[in-house]
């Protein structure tokens, strides 16, 4: 009988550290490793989606700018084109998302090489993708599409593709009466009842392998409960072994605590960081949400988004890449295009990105436009221009590497910095081309396509919320 006892708790003993790992500390959570995928994903895919796509004017911040803010060129866009006493909720039953066809979106992300995605489950107006109990008349199965946006994404990109499905959710709600209240009587009902409810729910109905969390700035990780959450999150949630986070938490956390760093919007600091980070960053320059001005000069082009990537990974983060989807549910062609671009490019140059890591040297001391990474004993030195003359003069190359050979091409001659590219209808690949050096006669070469759909993969149905 003792012998039991003793060994019942000598188990017991052995769970008490599993269940409680991770203290409500930055101490603590900070200790904790990131999963394994998200370091070597390194390319994912953004979408802002909301009530904001219906006026898809200026920016995601429309009703901010034109109600709280009161600027001029959102006022005047309000008076010239809406009747007096349009009420932003007026809006909604317009986010009708008819063409949303949640099956090829995941097929346009797969096909783009990305291998995670990041939806706004809700973004700063408080309009919930999802038909949340703690959104009552203000998300999608209630008014507009009147269906589980966030569910069928989520359902889709299992289903098809072999993308880690992640969550964008904004903390703070620009004009929730809750969220007013507690700043002005210094109450915390809105996190009690609002929004901690509102992640768990997330959490516990779709499993999303990323949290990326914003809209804390107004107030501190005290207020928002943000540590005792994380330390749910990382303990006993269903995701608790392959979640990650990011460092927007609370006043202060931003580029200290948390998960990956973001640092600020388009963040790409050009020099290796102790910590892992992210990259995020728009295909439209002036607007995270789709707007009907864009014209096609507002769009990056296909080189200076492979220009992020190189820069970017090569000084050890990940790139987020943004698309805002219209109204109606469409991503509009020219995103299409930059996708179908990307992924053209890394089924070419995928092994000098997947899973690699920072070299000694990021950026070549004698070519500014040439960045490094490595992986599986390789070095890889990718080239944003064609160089002059069929030459490319490395000031930083690999001296114990000595066989070159150039992605999308094959063996090229190389000596003392110097490769020697072909001519340029021989290469498999318009922009960004990679020179892989290797130990001579080296085996450890991988080819990576970017798959069109993933094989054998077991169908997940995601659950939908019932409103109650």
């Amino acid at each position: 009988m003792l012998a039991r006892v003793t060994a019942a708790l000598l188990v017991l003993t052995a769970l008490v550290p599993a269940l409680a790992q991770y203290q409500p500390t930055w101490e603590s959570l900070d200790s904790r490793p990131l999963p394994e995928w998200y370091d070597a994903a390194k390319v994912g895919i953004f979408i802002h989606w909301g009530v904001f796509s219906v006026p898809s004017f200026g920016s995601e911040w429309f009703w901010k700018h034109w109600r709280g803010d009161q600027t001029d060129k959102y006022v005047q866009f309000m008076e010239q084109n809406y009747r007096p006493g349009f009420t932003y909720a007026d809006f909604a039953p317009d986010f009708t998302a008819e063409f949303y066809d949640p099956a090829q979106w995941a097929d346009l992300f797969q096909k783009s090489g990305a291998k995670y995605v990041v939806l706004t489950s809700k973004h700063h107006e408080g309009f919930t993708l999802w038909p949340s109990k703690y959104s009552w008349n203000w998300n999608a199965l209630d008014v507009g599409p009147k269906r589980d946006l966030l569910g069928d994404l989520a359902t889709a990109i299992r289903n098809r593709t072999d993308l880690h499905f992640g969550l964008y959710h904004s903390l703070y709600e620009w004009f929730n009466p809750l969220y007013l209240n507690d700043r002005a009587a210094n109450r915390s009902d809105f996190v009690t009842g609002k929004t901690i409810p509102e992640l768990h729910e997330l959490v516990e109905t779709y499993r999303p392998d990323v949290i990326w969390s914003d809209g804390d700035w107004d107030d501190t990780p005290e207020y928002w409960t943000s540590k005792e959450f994380l330390a749910w999150l990382y303990n006993d949630s269903p995701v608790r072994d392959s979640v990650v986070t990011n460092d927007r938490w609370g006043q202060g956390t931003m580029c200290q605590h948390g998960g990956f760093l973001t640092c600020s919007d388009h963040y790409n600091p050009g020099h290796l960081l102790e910590r892992k980070w992210e990259n995020a960053f728009t295909l439209d320059r002036d607007s995270w949400g789709f707007r009907r001005e864009m014209r096609l000069e507002d769009v990056h082009p296909i080189e200076e988004v492979l220009g992020e990537l190189a820069e970017t990974v090569s000084c050890g983060g990940n790139v987020l890449i943004n698309v805002g989807p219209t109204r109606d549910g469409r991503i509009v062609p020219v995103f299409e295009e930059r996708l179908t671009q990307l992924g053209e490019w890394l089924g070419v140059n995928g092994a000098a990105i997947y899973g690699s890591r920072p070299w000694t040297v990021q950026n070549d001391t004698l070519q500014g436009d040439v960045w490094y990474t490595q992986r599986a004993g390789d070095v890889y030195a990718i080239a944003l221009s064609w160089p002059a003359g069929g030459q490319l003069r490395l000031g930083s190359a690999p001296q114990q590497l000595t066989s070159c050979q150039l992605l999308g091409h094959g063996p090229v001659p190389c000596q003392d910095g110097v490769v020697e590219f072909p001519d340029l209808t021989e290469v498999t690949g318009r922009w960004a081309w990679v020179v892989r050096f290797s130990a001579p006669q080296s085996d450890n070469r991988v080819s990576y396509e970017v798959p069109e759909k993933a094989a054998g993969k077991e169908k997940v149905e995601t659950p939908s919320v019932v409103n109650l």
